[in-house]
């Protein structure tokens, strides 16, 4: 058999190896045999009766472990077997903490160390306590909303509906006992989480014919709760070529990618990110779109495991508990199944799933009905780099919105693009100074007209 994730071979022994032994305790256990070279071959050992006595007792004190060696026999040579099992708490070997990857041996540091001493001790990093956010950093409209989407989704009770911030944090267990606000609770509920984790963003790029060829791009920010409405939005009115359909008067524009399946790959995303690290990213091409969240896949599961019915390991287990609350996931991990099934409705291809630079990549292919069509890229209402250079992105998005729809108010405005009443008035007047936008008529009654 050749090495895996759970055996490795060595021709001889030498005691740098019990770093090897400390990497299969802290990963899922393993075998490792002495006196077999690297394509599986016994070539024995000389010293077997001594290496049983200096091997256990070497393991037990620099390791703390106690691991069962056996002697075995093939062709005439003697060679040991090594049986390590997986070790409930941390194993350091010289300071350092070894884990097994494929077939090799990999030292833990910074942000992987952090997150592997958490999950040895039953702990994920958003259940610990946030360094010094008190409650009054708690949004009360994000808690709000949250309440709102799991009352209408029926997995909360109408009664926390008026009920303190406190207590519903308390509720969801987001305080620790002395009162401090979790991580998750910063990040879900905060004010500005970017304060505190510079890592909580979404960041959306528009590419031509490369990678270097960037067209124009958004960054979205706020709590994470609420970030795939925004996501959503921007890709809806920015980056996507949506079908019109009609139901006899009444004109439907649909994502070109099914929107329930679009949300579930974002909340995966959300959910599963390794909020130390770096913004999760979405790449959009002509043809497809690539997301790209930071954080590796458990130990028990592959990309290929993805694809294939399996058990629930969210990274973030009080993030997991919120989002599964508001009803804007499922337990039991079928969430890939639901994203599937949206796909093949659409009569677009599967997604795939990669484990690349730390994190996992989901490819998936734009709507093939729709390929060909015009891109809005290159559309001057869109395109920052053509007719509207000098605008905002948030002001691209409110000509978007009055193109669509010329009545539309300043408060459907705020909704829309959440954000405040006073932002709105301020874009609205300048992109009525640098002559993009006109109003005619009052201000009831009135609408909004494109002048370029």
């Amino acid at each position: 058999m050749a090495e895996n994730q759970n055996i490795e071979y060595k021709e001889s022994w030498r005691d740098d190896y019990l770093g090897w032994i400390c990497a299969f305790a802290n990963s899922q256990g393993g075998k490792l045999y002495i006196g077999v070279n690297d394509k599986g071959e016994v070539v024995g050992v000389s010293n077997s009766h001594r290496l049983l006595e200096d091997i256990p007792n070497k393991i037990v004190t620099v390791l703390g472990l106690v691991c069962d060696i056996n002697l075995l026999t093939e062709d005439g040579k003697e060679y040991l077997e090594i049986v390590v099992e997986a070790s409930n708490v941390p194993i350091s070997f010289k300071g350092e903490y070894h884990v097994r990857s494929g077939a090799t041996k990999q030292v833990l540091k910074g942000t992987s160390l952090q997150y592997f001493l958490l999950k040895k001790n039953g702990l994920s990093w958003d259940d610990i306590a946030s360094t010094d956010a008190t409650i009054d950093f708690v949004d009360r409209k994000a808690i709000e909303y949250f309440l709102r989407k799991g009352i209408e989704s029926g997995r909360i009770s109408s009664d926390l509906e008026n009920e303190s911030t406190q207590t519903v944090l308390e509720n969801f267990r987001l305080l620790t006992p002395d009162g401090k606000l979790k991580n998750a609770a910063v990040l879900m509920f905060g004010k500005d989480p970017q304060y505190y984790f510079p890592g909580v963003q979404f960041k959306i790029g528009s590419f031509g014919a490369d990678d270097t060829d960037l067209i124009f791009q958004d960054i979205i920010e706020g709590n994470i709760l609420q970030m795939a409405d925004k996501v959503i939005w921007a890709l809806r009115t920015k980056y996507f070529r949506n079908p019109i359909r009609y139901v006899g008067m009444q004109r439907i524009e649909d994502l070109e990618i099914p929107e329930e399946a679009l949300r579930e790959i974002i909340y995966n995303a959300i959910i599963h990110k390794q909020y130390s690290g770096v913004p999760i990213q979405m790449r959009v091409y002509n043809d497809h779109i690539e997301l790209w969240n930071n954080g590796e896949l458990p130990d028990t599961l592959t990309a290929e495991k993805l694809m294939q019915k399996h058990s629930s390991y969210p990274r973030n287990l009080s993030i997991a508990g919120v989002f599964l609350a508001a009803g804007f996931i499922e337990s039991w991990g079928r969430g890939i199944e639901k994203i599937c099934s949206g796909f093949k409705n659409a009569k677009i291809n599967n997604p795939t799933f990669e484990a690349v630079q730390g994190g996992v990549r989901v490819t998936f292919e734009r709507n093939s009905a729709i390929k060909g069509q015009s891109d809005p890229v290159n559309d001057p209402i869109n395109d920052p780099k053509v007719a509207h250079a000098e605008l905002t992105d948030r002001q691209l998005n409110i000509l978007n919105i009055i193109e669509q729809n010329p009545n539309v108010s300043r408060k459907e405005l705020t909704q829309k693009l959440l954000v405040s009443d006073a932002t709105i008035k301020r874009d609205l007047q300048v992109m009525q100074k640098k002559g993009i936008i006109s109003r005619i008529g009052g201000r009831k009654t009135g609408q909004w007209v494109i002048i370029k």
